[in-house]
């Protein structure tokens, strides 16, 4: 098998004196979408913010394309190709839809342009001239993501993006996630609506208590019910 894109080795990680990860460790290989499972408040939020350096303490290894993020700036991180849509989204409320998209920097060859971001998401291209702030929570959403799409980063770290949304634009998430991935696009999801994860993951790790207890593939879905359940309630 091919070395992974990203490699997290025995990643630790603390909030002040809190330690909210205890030696975490996964894979995500070129073209996958994996998906990290677990309760509220269990660390996978954590697991991507440590990943891209958005958590100062921590230890461990990160390796991305062969080279380890841990103590590189955060600047760096992004140059790497690695981009993060976190849950809040953090769009620019009171700049419209155009100048969202042209805002964040270049990190590498081969983003898409304006033009082909509105032939993805051609509801953006209705709205281009309206402010962050008129935009739906779906709306919001899908320019997060468009917006790192145009900077030609390798892999995108995605936090709940169907947090709060009505279930048909979670739907056109879901197609969107989905289409990104035949383009060749590597995506790490957390996510808590599990029926959405399980149609568009490639694999599972699941999460508890600040570790990853397993990982498996979608083939060993039903496998895994019993596990799922107890740690999921689902």
């Amino acid at each position: 098998m091919s070395e992974p894109l990203l490699a997290v080795r025995d990643l630790h990680a603390w909030y002040g004196e809190g330690h909210a990860l205890h030696g975490v460790n996964l894979d995500v290989y070129r073209g996958e979408t994996v998906t990290l499972l677990g309760r509220n408040g269990v660390g996978k939020t954590t697991t991507l913010r440590a990943i891209m350096g958005l958590v100062r303490k921590r230890e461990g290894s990160v390796f991305f394309n062969g080279s380890d993020l841990i103590g590189l700036p955060l600047h760096r991180v992004a140059h790497q190709g690695l981009g993060f849509v976190p849950e809040e989204r953090g769009i620019f409320a009171t700049l419209s839809v155009d100048e969202n998209l042209v805002l964040p920097p270049v990190v590498a060859e081969g983003g898409m342009s304006v033009e082909e971001i509105f032939d993805l998401f051609p509801n953006l291209k209705e709205r281009r001239n309206s402010p962050g702030t008129r935009l739906s929570g779906g709306e919001q959403q899908m320019l997060a993501i468009a917006r790192i799409l145009r900077t030609g980063v390798q892999m995108l770290l995605l936090d709940e993006p169907t947090e709060g949304l009505a279930p048909v634009i979670v739907q056109r998430i879901g197609e969107l996630l989905a289409t990104l991935k035949k383009r060749g696009m590597t995506i790490l999801l957390v996510e808590q609506n599990f029926r959405f994860a399980a149609r568009i993951a490639d694999r599972f790790y699941l999460m508890e208590h600040g570790k990853v207890l397993e990982g498996f593939p979608v083939a060993e879905l039903a496998a895994h019910t019993e596990t799922l359940h107890e740690v999921l309630g689902v």
